[in-house]
């Protein structure tokens, strides 16, 4: 639930555009502030929108990468002098 004050003026015109398209004020409400937020979902940067995200299921060890391509050059001249 939420409660918002709105200016004379602003009630005004979201009861006539109600009644013009048949529709409740908080219908017409719902519908703005679903517009409103789609458009700043669409202006948002990627990384800001996955933050959150980023790093959480992370291992904690920044150097997999490397290590990974060192063990796997190991490995591999391990088999070639078998």
């Amino acid at each position: 639930m939420l409660s918002i004050r709105l200016s004379k003026e602003l009630e005004d015109k979201i009861k006539l555009l109600a009644k013009q398209e048949n529709l409740t004020k908080s219908d017409i409400v719902k519908e703005a502030l679903e517009n409103y937020i789609e458009e700043k979902e669409k202006k948002a940067r990627p990384y800001d929108l996955g933050r959150e995200l980023f790093g959480k299921y992370g291992s904690g060890e920044g150097d997999l990468s490397t290590r990974y391509k060192k063990e796997m050059g190991r490995k591999i001249n391990e088999k070639m002098s078998n």
